[in-house]
């Protein structure tokens, strides 16, 4: 067994930004992460639902949950640079669908597009050392 990867930093700044409709939210973070210069990036809390939801699924496949307004019940994930200085944001959350039934899992880029808009919070990470 390997022993646990410990990153040591310090929390920076605090953004509250909107995604609007028909954007994905996985690319959508990613974007509001560029655009307000966040390196590395917590998702700290989220409100909102999606058009129709696409989530990872245990057997490497998905699981495409239709909509209209699948409702997002909770969000957690982060955003990290890359070597290449592009960012790649992983998120992971539980979705209620239209009849009420709960899923859960990572969410698939590309494939989760906003219904209205889409609150998030994120908090800014400053791994010591640089990035």
């Amino acid at each position: 067994m390997m022993p646990p990867e410990i990153e040591t930093g310090t929390m920076g700044r605090v953004a509250y930004a909107r995604i609007g409709p028909n954007e994905d939210l996985v690319q959508g973070v990613e974007k509001l992460c560029l655009a307000e210069g966040l390196r590395n990036a917590f998702v700290r809390g989220a409100l909102g639902s999606l058009v129709d939801a696409c989530l990872y699924a245990r057997d490497g496949g998905y699981r495409h949950l239709k909509g209209p307004a699948v409702e997002i019940v909770s969000l957690a994930g982060e955003v990290r640079a890359q070597p290449d200085g592009s960012l790649t944001a992983s998120l992971s959350g539980v979705v209620a669908d239209p009849q009420g039934r709960i899923h859960g899992g990572p969410f698939v880029p590309g494939a989760n597009p906003i219904c209205m808009t889409f609150e998030v919070t994120l908090e800014e990470w400053l791994p010591a050392g640089g990035d």
